[in-house]
């Protein structure tokens, strides 16, 4: 059986009341939610706290200690953790600016991402504060497109793993990726004007 099919029926069993999948789908998916979790960590600042572990463990509690983790499949879960994955990193943001004195000027200690992942190659890094009210204001416009952003950005999902997430079609998720990240791009040389 492939992965996705393992992790499919792990996440059916626990649907189903086996309290011992949980475990073992963790063990199945834990290297690439690390993998996912490197990679959103991967421009954050040097003296950051925060590793990857740590978001994959923060996740992994986030998403477990619900009663509504109706996962459907492999997709539908990697989709969700990459909700959880983004909370925690503008949670974890706050926290650190709201421990520190100055409020904007300590802005390089927090979360920096790459925004020409999404926005371009002419974009400047921003804090994971600016990219969360993007994301706000986008969703605001077309939620489907923040969906998007979340999975291709956050989770590092592909085109067809988005669409299975998301229930699309593939083309409107190409489609609607160029259109979030042109809607992105705006706002953010809006907030450079």
């Amino acid at each position: 059986m492939s992965k996705d099919g393992v992790v499919t029926q792990l996440l059916a069993a626990h649907r189903n009341g086996d309290e011992g999948a949980v475990d073992e789908l963790f063990q199945v998916v834990y290297d690439e939610l690390k993998e996912s979790a490197k990679r959103e960590l991967y421009f954050r600042n040097p003296g950051s706290t925060m590793n990857p572990t740590g978001l994959v463990h923060e996740a992994y509690l986030k998403l477990f200690d619900r009663t509504d983790n109706e996962w459907e499949n492999r997709a539908h879960f990697f989709g969700v953790t990459s909700r959880a994955m983004r909370q925690i990193l503008v949670d974890y943001a706050r926290k650190w600016r709201a421990q520190k004195r100055g409020g904007s000027d300590v802005r390089n200690n927090v979360t920096m991402i790459d925004a020409s992942r999404i926005a371009g190659d002419d974009a400047r890094p921003m804090d994971i504060l600016d990219l969360d009210r993007a994301l706000h204001r986008l969703e605001e416009l077309n939620p489907r497109f923040a969906r998007i952003v979340e999975c291709r950005f956050f989770a590092n999902m592909t085109t067809i793993e988005t669409a299975e997430a998301l229930q699309v079609a593939e083309r409107t998720v190409t489609r609607d990726w160029i259109k979030a990240k042109s809607l992105l791009y705006m706002m953010f040389t809006e907030e450079d004007a």
